[in-house]
């Protein structure tokens, strides 16, 4: 994951792991799959990963979208 920098600090963001209640990893949709599974509802997903400044405690997520 490349270096993302705080907004209001400037500082180096530090990545952080990102769960639900039940422990584990967030996913966000990111669209409807093409073909068979496409048809039947199956969409794309992506995991999320946290980060957040040690300063201030900004916390920012990004999608993996690769």
């Amino acid at each position: 994951m490349e270096q993302r920098r705080c907004p209001d600090c400037g500082v180096t963001m530090e990545e952080t792991a990102v769960r639900d209640t039940e422990g584990m990893r967030l996913s966000i949709t990111t669209g409807k799959r093409d073909g068979l599974l496409g048809k039947v509802g199956i969409r794309n997903t992506a995991n999320v990963q946290g980060v957040c400044c040690p300063e201030c405690g900004l916390v920012r997520l990004y999608a993996d979208l690769e």
